[in-house]
Parts: C-alpha cells; structure tokens; sequence
C-alpha cells in the first residue's frame, strides 16, 4: 500500500492559515446573512449585532495575518510553500472586505431606522442577493479547507447570478414608475453595489485558490483541462 506523501511542518502551518481564512469566511457570510435581515425587516437589533460582532473578524484578520508574516519569515521556503504564502495575505485583504461590506449594509439598516431602507419592489431583488452572498462564503470556505481548484472555479457560476440581479436591479431604478425619489436610489445603488462586490471577493478568493495549488490562472487551468 502506498503511503502518503509526508506533510512538511510549513505545509501544516499553511493549512492552517487557510483554516482561519476558512472561519473568517464563514463569519462574512453570517454577517451578510443578518445585515440583510436587519435591512429586510429594518431590524435595528440584527443590525447592531452585525456591528458589534465585526470587532471578531478584524481580530481573525490580525491572527491570520500574523500566521502569514510568520510563514514568510521562514528560511528558503518551496517556491509552492512560497506561492501560499503571498495568496494567504491577498486571501486576508479579500476576506476582510467581504466583512467590511456586510458591515456597510448593517449601518445603512441602522441608519435609516425606524424606516425601512428598501422600496417594496426591490425587497425580492435583495434578499436573493443575500441568499447568494451567503452561498459564495460557504463556499470560499470550503475550497480553502478542500484546495480542490475544480470546486474554486464554480465559484464563477453563482457570481454570475449576482450580477444578473445587479443588471436587472439597475432597470427597476431606471423605469419611469420608479416614485421613491433620489434618496431611496442613492440606497439602492449603493447596497447593490456592496452585494455585488462581496460576491466578486468570493470568486478572487477562488481564483487565488486556484493559482495557490496549481500556479496557474483560472483561464490557465480552463484551457489544460
């Protein structure tokens, strides 16, 4: 029977790292998931939760970003050892914007309480917006736990649906029925824009996996598989 091939103690302290941008990950989505609740239901509670519970992702990003530096400063490491390394402190600067951006939607609820934020009519658009953003963390987690490239390229897939609903959003905004004046639009457009780079984060997370474990670019691997 074939054994398996050793694990270095860098590679270990790599996975590692990965393990806590995976959790950081899970953390984005479950802010996502309540600040949307908070901006659906103009749930101040949910929405100050969101805000006080962001103090747990900036002290995740601090740890991994230690756990980087600490990699780095390592003696003459595998030029694949190497590769993680530099994509773990993209993954950090990733991460962190996806906490940010959830973060924003939670203090736009907060901020137009006791109103509620969003038109009737565009309340649909968001909260499947919400579902997806949700999705994509899930799933950035767990290709940082598999490193499976294949899984990190479907990543695109349910990107591709959030901009679909960014697009089709745009056009209720741009309709001449819209009577909800250029506040509400100003909302609108801002709180699109935040779903949908959350989302784009999710997939660089993805991508940058991709290029972690092969060295390639996404396109790269595409074409050789």
């Amino acid at each position: 029977m074939r054994r398996k091939p050793k694990t270095s103690a860098y590679q270990e302290q790599v996975e590692a790292l990965n393990g806590i941008l995976g959790e950081m990950c899970d953390l984005a989505g479950v802010a996502m998931d309540l600040a949307t609740q908070a901006l659906l239901h103009a749930n101040l509670p949910v929405a100050e939760q969101v805000i006080t519970d962001h103090d747990r992702m900036l002290e995740m990003s601090a740890k991994a970003e230690k756990q980087a530096f600490a990699l780095l400063s390592q003696q003459a490491p595998k030029p694949a050892d190497l590769r993680a390394t530099v994509t773990g402190f993209q993954i950090v600067a990733d991460v962190d914007r996806m906490g940010a951006l959830a973060l924003h939607v939670a203090k736009t609820a907060r901020r137009r309480h006791p109103n509620k934020t969003l038109p009737e009519e565009v309340d649909g658009y968001f909260a499947e917006m919400g579902r997806l953003a949700v999705k994509l963390a899930h799933a950035a987690r767990e290709v940082l736990e598999s490193q499976d490239p294949q899984d990190a390229l479907q990543l695109e897939e349910d990107d591709d649906a959030m901009d679909d609903l960014h697009r089709h959003l745009f056009s209720v905004l741009m309709d001449r029925e819209w009577k909800h004046g250029v506040e509400s639009a100003v909302d609108v457009t801002l709180l699109g824009r935040y779903y949908e780079r959350f989302a784009d984060h999710a997939v660089l997370i993805g991508r940058r996996v991709v290029f972690q474990t092969t060295g390639m670019t996404p396109q790269q691997l595409i074409e050789t598989t």
